[in-house]
């Protein structure tokens, strides 16, 4: 069953992601959009309005069993073997350095095909895919959802309520978030130190996780890469992550919803971790390689106009009201203003090579609830301490 999304609502949507995350398209642009043939009504209006600004529109259409559009399918890791995992096309390389920018519309017609794959296998092809991820990033680049019947059934929801949650977040002006997110992200610029209290629900054990900002640029989202959008990140010295953590909202990881995280860290390494449901699949994602035992984000969810806790990332951690980490990479973005400038180059490899920065083939992000009923107790930045207001993160 697909959803039914209006011609104008699909022109709305196609607009902002063109115009207002990508800045425009111009005649010299390859804009490559990747998305399950599921979302074609979306995907169909976005090579049209490349093709009549002049642009070439690279449609990268992915099998229902590619997971976000890595270089493999799962058939590969269910019947194949690392070594043939390794060997990648040469052109799929070339493919991705000719795009000038990126749309990922996320939505899968069948999320179980990515789920429980056999390892070695599994992990390899995350860690396959991340030069070209490398790739898509260096680049102007977006992500957004699409609605489909395998999402909103995951959520216990009609597709008509799921699609109408997706279709209003993504049809209205992002521009407001720029007011709103100013003044936290002008509060990290000045903090040292971050403070995140939480419960464990089991056993009503207050933890606190701490970690140190200092020095690091905050970067303000408001619909450039994510769309919909709403929070405020920086990555932490990786090495200055301490202490326990439970984080109670649901993730979707390759088909996956993971439920119930607890975290402990010393010294910036995850030395022990549990989730009440799926926890072999946080297994597989912290023993990817050396960086998935470390942090690479912090950020605040900031949209007020998201409300309900989607399971899917790219909802669920801009709520406002909500904090949440990332288990893995660290934005180079957040140390230096340009990563890809010759002189940034050092200075990346220096902060990798102290810990500072975090390399990882994993960026998970795991959300935590500081609404009335989550797991979230308290915040400080420094000695301020962070509540909710309006469904916004505010100084008390």
């Amino acid at each position: 069953m697909n959803p039914i999304i209006s011609q104008k609502d699909l022109e709305t949507w196609a607009d902002y992601l063109l115009n207002d995350s990508l800045g425009g398209i111009v005649p010299k642009d390859v804009v490559m959009i990747k998305g399950e043939h599921i979302a074609w009504p979306l995907i169909s209006i976005l090579q049209d309005k490349i093709f009549k600004a002049g642009a070439i529109a690279d449609i990268n259409m992915v099998a229902p069993d590619n997971n976000r559009g890595q270089v493999w399918g799962t058939s590969i890791a269910r019947n194949g073997t690392v070594e043939q995992i390794k060997r990648v096309p040469e052109w799929h390389k070339m493919r991705y350095e000719a795009m000038t920018k990126y749309i990922e519309i996320l939505g899968a017609e069948n999320p179980s095909l990515f789920a429980n794959l056999p390892e070695p296998n599994g992990t390899e092809m995350v860690k396959i895919d991340e030069p070209y991820r490398i790739i898509r990033l260096s680049k102007p680049w977006l992500l957004t959802l699409y609605p489909t019947q395998a999402f909103a059934d995951m959520e216990g929801m009609t597709l008509e309520q799921y699609t109408d949650i997706i279709v209003k977040a993504s049809t209205t002006d992002h521009k407001y978030l720029a007011q709103i997110e100013e003044p936290l992200a002008q509060l990290m610029e000045k903090t040292s130190t971050v403070r995140i209290r939480t419960e464990h629900p089991k056993t009503g054990k207050l933890l606190e996780l701490t970690m140190n900002i200092a020095g690091r640029l905050i970067t303000r989202c408001v619909g450039e890469r994510n769309f919909p959008d709403g929070e405020v990140y920086t990555s932490p010295d990786a090495n200055s992550v301490n202490g326990e953590v439970f984080v109670d909202l649901p993730i979707l990881d390759s088909g996956v919803t993971v439920h119930g995280i607890y975290l402990k860290l010393e010294n910036g390494k995850i030395v022990d971790y549990h989730a009440e449901k799926e926890h072999e699949t946080l297994k597989r994602i912290i023993e990817t390689d050396e960086g998935s035992h470390r942090i690479g984000e912090v950020a605040f969810g900031m949209n007020s106009g998201l409300q309900v806790a989607l399971k899917h990332p790219l909802f669920v951690e801009k709520v406002g009201g909500t904090m949440h980490i990332a288990i893995g990479n660290s934005y180079p973005t957040c140390y230096v203003k340009n990563p890809n400038a010759p002189e940034s180059k050092p200075i990346i490899e220096d902060l990798y090579q102290k810990g500072i920065l975090n390399r990882s083939s994993q960026h998970v992000d795991i959300v935590i609830d500081f609404r009335p009923g989550g797991a979230g107790r308290a915040v400080y930045l420094d000695d301020k301490r962070m509540v909710i207001k309006d469904n916004i993160w505010s100084v008390a």
